[in-house]
């Protein structure tokens, strides 16, 4: 029998030989081929982070498991196979109370940690900023978004917003990007968005960021979060919301601070001010048109 010396040695390259490979993974690949991160693994929010860590940890404890399970599997498959020979059944055992209590006892701890570690991350990510710089409102509807970024005013009379109709396409299906609603986010800023539904259930997602959340009429959530890299995102709705859902697209650019405020102010002097609640009220978009129905138009 090897010494534990030796073992020891033994374990050296191997240890080595894991070490150059992680050491040769790009960003992308430490990051279980996540999207999020650039080529020198600047993430797109302040928890995109802890949202791969608990991906790719999750990932590596079931393949840990797996490798454990197929391996067993294989020994039993030769160890206890038929020999040349041999006729008939073999020992038939009722039970074997330890590999009985084993198997009860490891998935059971296996599903209470990673329960822990989604607890604890979750609650991170949810928690609320209690003084954001930037707080607006994200308002789902059948099959566009509308973005109000909201003022310091009780009654929103210093807000402005934009009005998003759902994708277009041309012949060929492609979609016009420019006429996608755009959310745009300072970066660096502490920010909130109140996702609100106008209809039925939608569900907001920022690809990049790794994170969405549902929107349900007369129940509103919000989420937190730090840009934290400029650029330009895609996002879409998540959950199946009727007959034009795939089109039900949205844009997302991360700016500076500067443009940011210069944005808003070339909202303002468009006269899209105020709740946006008070311009637009309605349940449903026309499908196949390319532009918004308003309240005066519904009625």
């Amino acid at each position: 029998m090897p010494s534990k010396r030796h073992l020891r040695w033994a374990a050296i390259p191997a240890v080595a030989a894991a070490a150059v490979a992680l050491a040769g993974c790009t960003p992308t690949e430490l990051h279980g081929y996540l999207p999020g991160f650039d080529e020198s693994g600047v993430a797109t929010t302040n928890h995109t982070d802890l949202i791969a860590s608990l991906w790719v940890g999750s990932w590596v404890a079931a393949l840990v498991v797996g490798i454990i399970t197929w391996g067993l599997m294989l020994w039993a498959m030769v160890v206890y196979r038929r020999r040349k020979g041999q006729t008939g059944l073999p020992v038939q055992l009722r039970y074997n109370m330890p590999i009985e209590i084993f198997f009860t006892s490891v998935p059971l701890i296996l599903v209470l940690g990673l329960f822990a570690f989604t607890a604890r991350d979750q609650a991170t990510i949810e928690e609320p900023h209690a003084d954001p710089d930037v707080e607006i409102t994200a308002i789902a509807k059948q099959w566009a978004w509308d973005f109000q970024y909201d003022g310091e005013a009780e009654d929103n009379s210093d807000a402005v917003w934009t009005m998003g109709i759902q994708a277009q396409t041309d012949a060929d299906g492609n979609v016009d990007q420019s006429q996608l609603p755009t959310l745009v986010l300072p970066v660096g800023e502490r920010v909130t968005i109140n996702l609100e539904s106008r209809d039925v259930i939608h569900s907001f997602w920022i690809i990049d960021f790794l994170y969405k959340k549902d929107m349900y009429i007369g129940h509103d959530n919000s989420w937190s979060f730090i840009p934290t890299r400029e650029g330009s995102y895609e996002g879409k709705c998540a959950e199946l919301c009727g007959e034009y859902h795939s089109m039900m697209l949205f844009n997302v650019e991360v700016v500076s601070v500067a443009e940011y405020e210069a944005y808003l102010d070339e909202l303002e002097a468009k006269g899209q001010t105020g709740d946006i609640n008070d311009a637009y009220d309605r349940l449903s978009n026309n499908p196949g048109t390319g532009s918004v129905a308003t309240t005066e138009e519904e009625h």
